[in-house]
């Protein structure tokens, strides 16, 4: 079972391990998706309401005891910088640990949680709409990236733009003060920006909002969920307003507010960074198939938030094949695709801050390579 019909594949070239060096491969693969599922033992697709749940109480308790530590500790702490620097540690940990949350809600939208979509669609309902996300309509939309990874023309998020497309005043960003504007702007408003007006997500020919229910997003079947997300995210941002009346708000901003920040500019690198890479192909309709388009994605390591993000990080090429296998499966999977895939597999071990800076800078846009009769294959450029 773990051979993959005993194909023949050369060993990992070195830049497979480093992600710095070569192309991945874009040309049809020498396996299909059977292949690669049968290299993964059996009992990785299998879900468990009770271990998906102990997750769940498992980061809900972290979340518990970091607020207690906030509420009750740091106001025992001497104010000015040494308060701030307890604040400024409560923030982070606690915008990691709900990152965590929000990626246990992502996994109930691909019906990873358990065998009941029922209680995979509760589950997520609860917890995104915790976070202020709109559960059924990211539900939707980031389905349909997932059918549609790698197509510049249907893929759903960070769609890369051809040269013709980039902004006139993209060209006067392309230096370092203007990278860090754009990453700064992308990594605090990109999550809210891409929900309310679909900022770098696909281009449709009419305003589209994950709000909308009529956005063009989402079809007929789907409209009366995006009202059930509508109302989730009322009832907390309601919620949120009332304890804010009576805590008030400064306690609300620090408590909830600067994590769930902490929570959105996770969410954009992350997304970012799994999908961006100048060794990484686009393709245009007349070369996109749903296998090329699910390698089109990369593996990253981000050391020990790799098992607070519940390896959504460094085992995205596997979630992007089998979205349905939960994520405690993930890493089993991951090891055991790896052969097959070959130099199709693509791990980036660069720090994740250097990575960031480096796609910033050498993934502008993308364009074929001149002369090539690929013409449908695209890659990432920055000059101009």
């Amino acid at each position: 079972m773990g051979a993959g019909g005993r194909m023949s594949v050369a060993p990992p070239s070195k830049h497979q391990e480093t992600g710095l060096k070569g192309r991945v491969p874009y040309a049809k693969p020498p396996f299909t998706v059977g292949q690669i599922k049968k290299a993964i033992p059996p009992h990785c697709f299998q879900r468990s309401v009770l271990k998906s749940f102990s997750y769940v109480v498992y980061d809900l308790a972290l979340v518990t005891l970091l607020y207690l530590g906030a509420s009750y500790l740091i106001p025992l702490v001497p104010g000015g910088p040494l308060r701030l620097a307890a604040w400024g540690l409560y923030w982070v940990m606690q915008g990691c640990v709900l990152t965590g949350i929000w990626v246990i809600a992502h996994e109930c939208g691909h019906h990873a949680f358990s065998d009941y979509s029922w209680l995979d669609d509760t589950v997520g309902l609860v917890l995104h709409s915790a976070l202020l996300v709109p559960y059924f309509s990211w539900k939707y939309s980031h389905r349909r990236h997932h059918s549609n990874t790698g197509s510049l023309e249907r893929d759903e998020v960070f769609v890369p733009k051809p040269r013709s497309e980039v902004a006139w005043f993209s060209k006067y960003l392309n230096n370092p003060p203007g990278r860090f504007l754009t990453l700064f702007i992308s990594l605090t408003l990109g999550w809210p920006l891409y929900l309310a007006f679909n900022v770098s997500g696909r281009k449709y020919d009419r305003f589209a909002c994950h709000y909308d229910p009529h956005a063009p997003i989402y079809n007929d079947r789907e409209r009366l969920q995006i009202l059930v997300s509508d109302t989730g995210v009322l009832a907390v941002a309601w919620g949120i307003y009332r304890v804010a009346a009576v805590r008030g708000l400064w306690w609300v901003v620090c408590v909830y507010g600067v994590p769930l920040l902490i929570v959105n500019g996770f969410l954009v690198l992350i997304t970012y960074l799994q999908h961006t890479h100048a060794a990484l192909p686009h393709y245009d309709s007349s070369e996109w198939d749903w296998l090329r388009g699910a390698l089109a994605t990369v593996d990253r390591d981000y050391g020990i938030l790799n098992k607070v993000f519940h390896n959504i990080t460094d085992t995205h090429v596997a979630h992007h094949l089998f979205s349905t296998m939960p994520h405690y499966h993930a890493m089993e999977a991951t090891k055991a695709i790896k052969p097959i895939l070959g130099d199709y597999y693509r791990f980036d071990g660069t720090p994740v801050y250097k990575a960031m800076w480096r796609e910033a800078r050498e993934c502008v846009y993308v364009e074929p390579d001149d002369g090539s009769k690929d013409r449908g294959v695209f890659w990432y450029r920055n000059k101009f």
